[in-house]
């Protein structure tokens, strides 16, 4: 369902705009800020919302969730954004598969791809890891959808997206070359966003703000 908002809007934005890509890449970000926090909402109380395999590897590293799952989770995350990008595809009469021709593998590209991995990383868990989870569908989709005008890239940080996206020679799509170097580019910013998270929030409450209990300051965990 990302992928196909991700796609199809970027699809819809190339055909109702042909002659101005600034309004394209705004209406393209517009409707996956919306989408993405809507299926955060959804999806929050069945899987943690895990959309993203670096969200879902950082998530077991942080909080020391089993290997199973997180390996479980990525194959599926990866599927499930294929299956977008063709589903999108079928949707505006395109061929269901065309590989896309857009090279992004430049180096201003990559490093905005660690920029915005680290910054997502860090938006989520900060989050997380203060108990204001509840918050994490407005402040990700608004993160992503600033990020689409303040990186070069427009914020991909996403490598199950990153592959999805190969299969549609649209305004979203990315060259099939450029994928391995966007990946590493994202696991690069997630162990930034790793890093700063362990830096800025080394304690994780145990209290989700939306319960009404106060969270616990360092000291009280320490004792503990």
């Amino acid at each position: 369902m990302l992928c196909a908002v991700v796609v199809g809007s970027g699809i819809a934005a190339q055909t109702l705009s042909p002659a101005d890509v600034g309004l394209q890449l705004f209406e393209n970000a517009f409707a996956t800020a919306l989408g993405l926090a809507v299926l955060i909402l959804i999806f929050q109380t069945v899987s943690g919302a895990h959309f993203n395999p670096v969200v879902s590897i950082v998530d077991a590293l942080l909080h020391r969730k089993g290997v199973a799952i997180t390996t479980a989770y990525i194959p599926v995350q990866i599927l499930g954004c294929i299956g977008g990008a063709i589903l999108a595809n079928l949707m505006f009469a395109a061929p269901a598969i065309s590989w896309s021709t857009t090279d992004r593998a430049t180096w201003p590209h990559l490093l905005a791809e660690v920029v915005a991995t680290a910054g997502l990383v860090l938006v989520i868990f900060a989050l997380v890891r203060t108990g204001r989870s509840h918050l994490a569908a407005p402040a990700v989709g608004a993160y992503i959808g600033a990020g689409y005008f303040f990186t070069s890239s427009t914020s991909f940080a996403n490598p199950a997206i990153t592959i999805g996206r190969a299969f549609s020679d649209t305004f979203a799509g990315i060259a099939p070359t450029s994928v391995l170097p966007y990946i590493a580019a994202q696991l690069v910013g997630a162990a930034l966003g790793w890093a700063l998270v362990r830096g800025f929030f080394p304690f994780a409450s145990d209290a989700p703000a939306a319960s009404g209990r106060r969270p616990r300051g360092r000291a009280e965990l320490e004792r503990t």
